[in-house]
């Protein structure tokens, strides 16, 4: 059953959102049909970390674009103080910041969860990973005081593309797995037959196996 209420859960439809952003207002999902896209809160404009985070998430949004996936940017802070912050990165790091910010007023922020009761109204650092459909897949916090590391939700949605394309799951770390390298691993089998065909067909070649519930294979 779809949750309606509250934080979203993975799964979900994302929450429907009209809302005023540094390049106009938009719907969200609804205007990212057919796309990922990763909305990221910061606490606040002129901020330390928030400004690296920013530029460190614009300076891999060509990448993002490569796999389909805009960003998204919000926090509680009107829309005059968005653009006076994107223009003082823009003047003081050379960094143009091409993706829209949320100027929330609080409403956003309360139907994402993204205010901790007694921390005043700053958001926390959240993270939202939504399919083309308008599915929640994958939903990261972090405290104010812990600067996020962009290359992970770039692995993410790299991830989720291989895994929906090949059916497969992705071991830690992936693409630089500890024990597999790039390789993905195949579902394990739910039956006796399949378990043992599974080794079977690893003894023809078609993939590798630790054993029947651990196979992988390079795709």
């Amino acid at each position: 059953m779809e949750h309606t209420t509250g934080i979203p859960l993975l799964g979900d439809k994302f929450p429907q959102l009209d809302v005023q952003t540094t390049h106009g207002k938009k719907s969200i999902p609804g205007d990212y049909s057919g796309k990922w896209f990763v909305l990221f809160s910061h606490p606040a404009d002129f901020t330390p970390v928030c400004t690296t985070e920013f530029v460190g998430f614009q300076q891999r949004y060509s990448q993002f674009k490569e796999l389909n996936c805009e960003l998204i940017g919000l926090s509680v802070d009107q829309v005059f103080s968005h653009i006076k912050w994107i223009e003082w990165i823009k003047e003081n790091m050379d960094v143009d910041i091409e993706f829209p910010v949320i100027a929330d007023t609080g409403k956003v922020a309360n139907i994402l969860g993204l205010v901790h009761p007694g921390a005043g109204s700053n958001t926390v650092r959240a993270v939202f990973v939504v399919d083309p459909s308008g599915t929640l897949r994958a939903m990261v916090y972090y405290p104010p005081e812990m600067g996020r590391n962009m290359d992970e939700f770039l692995r993410i949605v790299k991830a989720f593309q291989v895994s929906e394309k090949h059916g497969v799951a992705m071991p830690a770390n992936w693409p630089k797995n500890e024990l597999l390298g790039d390789r993905v691993i195949i579902p394990p089998a739910t039956d006796t037959i399949t378990a043992k065909k599974r080794m079977e067909r690893a003894a023809a070649g078609e993939f590798e196996c630790y054993d029947w519930w651990l196979c992988h294979k390079q795709v």
